[in-house]
């Protein structure tokens, strides 16, 4: 299978189009969020972009919204979703399952987060339609020094390679790349600050900041032969030391397709062969396996009509850590170079996952049941059309976002829209450590206390570069900044108020960074936008150290698992950076295990979990020690009576070794294993 018809040669145009109130440059979601509110607010608008698709990575395989706090959600971006529940409250629209046994089908919600690609965009298409935008597609800007025209501080056209011109009185760029705003001067970023730039935590290089469960959890050796570093290292391992920690560096996040897999036979593609399949790129993944990891599918995240979002997962997956380096500022043709190395990455891994010999019999049999939905993207070998570019660019403009303005330690001015998601990051290398082993750098997660605002300043450049310009998605912000901001919902909500920023500064006559913030503040309020929290706030996070906690503990990093267990960091207390939870399905079928080595003796037993009210009530809990075995079931919903972190289950005599087993079976909830203590009991 050869990869997407992302980048191409733009067909020769050339033509002088009439000019428009505002040229939305990039047909992204941020992009037909403005386009259709310029529209609605009575202005000439057109969509000049180089996708043939729109909507971006929402109608790109990313169907499984990163919503965080959706109350926050409002305008154009809540519109959105609600078209989407309006298409699912329709019986056609369940060709492969019934609504009642989608668990993220809500009838009483207005609102659909979870949907199919192919749902999306048609529902980008139809408000396009409805909007009569015009939309030009398959026009690349020229890069060359010649693609943009400026008088003074404004652009007053730009210009593609074939030679196509486009003259506005306003400009957006809807990018994921930033092409605009670096062709029109305006200062910007790639890669990571280091801390001391803006006074910042989590930015920069992270070496030893092991979040979520992206990480070699157990030593992999790295090397071809292994104990042998002359016979080189295995592909995708950097032999460049990771810098260190707090510094800045010019590498960005990994890049993956977000895939649309499915289990359907009726519906089922299975995964071809790609050109140019090379086995020996996914050995690491083999040696993961002998580790006893078995987490592939724990990000086959469902979506309506059995079908998923399948995104990276673990140590080694889908993500194409340390392979995307020069893709924010390359040319076209190296972009489409690296687009498609992506792709092949990626196709070969699912190939191998479902046909190698030598991957576990386990993983490769459940494999090779899925394969790509037939009736999504049918123009591109049922393959998305568009990479996940996680991060390119970022301007540096009027106001730079930073985890100050995420983490609740600053108030941004003149708020446009509203944050809410963990500052993530995903790995940005990979390497080998002192000791001779694999490790990854760059994974983060970090929880906002509660929805932030976004200041208008981080959409605008600085005026004396351009006055009539204005960037919903390439932000000026931080990169650990970005790791909260850069979600679907949030570029929607940038759009729109770009967009109304746009229109109120032309019937003004000002410069879009001496517009009045009142005058938009009511626009924006006026059209459904969300500019302040005023719910309660979120419990602060508490990351419990299992090395600072009394007696032995096993985090769920070292329980022995048996079916689907999902990885959360959403609520704490929680020991670590994460915990599992059943996803409150295939009761009966998951297990974790953990054995512990102990010196003989009575201990008390403690489990932690974080509480929730989705929680199940009666989570049975096998302790097994010298005595025989007692069963105590524990109830979820409610905190642990030990520091809201700990429960006890009471005290056993032990030899060497303790077993606490917890099950999901006949559980009315959520079921979660973050952690076990031994405490030697008196």
């Amino acid at each position: 299978m050869t990869a997407v018809a992302v980048l191409s040669v733009a067909p020769a145009h050339a033509a002088e189009e009439p000019a428009h109130d505002l040229v939305v440059y990039g047909g992204t979601s941020a992009g037909v969020a403005a386009a259709v509110q310029a529209t609605r607010m009575g202005k000439s608008v057109a969509i000049v972009c180089p996708e043939k698709h729109l909507g971006g990575l929402t109608a790109g395989g990313l169907g499984w919204t990163d919503s965080g706090d959706k109350s926050v959600i409002g305008g154009f971006a809540r519109e959105f979703y609600r078209r989407l529940k309006q298409h699912y409250d329709r019986p056609e629209a369940w060709a492969y399952q019934k609504p009642e046994e989608y668990s993220h089908y809500r009838p009483d919600e207005d609102a659909m987060w979870v949907f199919e690609p192919h749902v999306a965009e048609q529902a980008f298409e139809q408000l396009i339609a409805e909007a009569g935008v015009p939309v030009k597609r398959d026009r690349w800007l020229d890069r060359s020094g010649k693609g943009v025209t400026k008088a003074g501080g404004r652009i007053v056209a730009i210009t593609m390679t074939d030679g196509e011109t486009y003259r506005g009185r306003m400009f957006v760029d809807a990018t994921y790349e930033g092409d605009l705003l670096a062709a029109a001067g305006v200062d910007y970023h790639v890669g990571r600050e280091a801390n001391g730039v803006y006074g910042e935590t989590w930015n920069g290089i992270q070496v030893g900041t092991l979040h979520h469960a992206h990480y070699f959890k157990l030593p992999v050796d790295p090397y071809v032969v292994p104990g042998e570093p002359t016979s080189g290292l295995l592909p995708r391992i950097s032999p460049d030391p990771p810098g260190e920690k707090g510094a800045g560096d010019g590498r960005v996040q990994a890049y993956c397709f977000r895939t649309c897999l499915t289990t359907v036979e009726a519906n089922r593609v299975p995964f071809p062969k790609p050109a140019g399949y090379d086995p020996k790129q996914y050995e690491l993944i083999l040696r993961v396996f002998a580790t006893g990891w078995r987490e592939v599918f724990n990000k086959f995240d469902p979506a309506p009509n059995r079908k998923t979002d399948t995104n990276n997962h673990g140590p080694f997956s889908f993500d194409n850590t340390g392979m995307n380096y020069d893709y924010p500022e390359a040319t076209y043709e190296r972009r489409r170079e690296l687009i498609e190395e992506h792709a092949q990455y990626q196709q070969g891994l699912l190939y191998f996952l479902a046909n190698d010999p030598r991957v576990p019999g386990d993983v490769r049999t459940r494999m090779s049941r899925w394969g790509l939905a037939k009736d999504e993207f049918t123009d591109n070998g049922n393959w998305p059309h568009q990479l996940y570019v996680r991060e390119a660019r970022r301007m540096v403009g009027e106001y730079v976002m930073t985890e100050h303005d995420c983490l609740a330690h600053r108030d941004p001015p003149n708020s446009v829209g509203m944050g809410s998601y963990t500052l993530d990051s995903h790995n940005v290398q990979r390497y080998v450590t002192p000791e001779g082993a694999v490790q990854n750098e760059g994974d983060i997660g970090v929880g906002t206390p509660q929805p932030y605002q976004i200041a208008y300043g981080a959409l605008t450049p600085r005026k004396a570069q351009c006055d009539n310009l204005l960037v919903p998605v390439c932000v000026s912000c931080s990169h650990i900044a970005y790791g909260s901001i850069r979600m679907e919902p949030v570029f929607m909500i940038l759009g729109q108020s770009a967009a109304t920023a746009a229109c109120l500064a032309l019937d003004d006559g000002v410069a879009v960074q001496d517009l009045s913030y009142d005058e938009l503040r009511e626009r924006l309020l006026a059209d459904g936008q969300v500019l302040e929290y005023t719910g309660p706030s979120r419990q602060a996070v508490v990351l419990l150290d299992p090395t600072m906690l009394p007696g032995i503990v096993a985090d769920n990093a070292a329980a022995k698992l048996t079916g689907d267990w999902k990885t959360s960091s959403v609520n704490s207390p929680r020991v670590g950076a994460d915990y599992l939870h059943d996803d409150n399905q295939n009761k009966g079928k998951t297990l974790a295990r953990f054995e512990v080595e102990l010196k003989p003796g009575k201990y008390e037993v403690r489990l932690s979990w974080p509480r929730n009210d989705n929680r199940a009530t009666n989570v049975p809990v096998t302790i097994r020690h010298a005595g025989g075995e007692t069963t105590v079931s524990v109830n979820q919903r409610q905190a642990p009576a030990i520091d809201n972190a700990f429960e006890s289950l009471g005290v056993f005599d032990f030899g060497a070794q303790a077993v606490v087993e917890v099950s999901n079976a006949e559980t009315d909830g959520y079921v979660i294993v973050d952690a076990v203590e031994f405490v030697e009991a008196e």
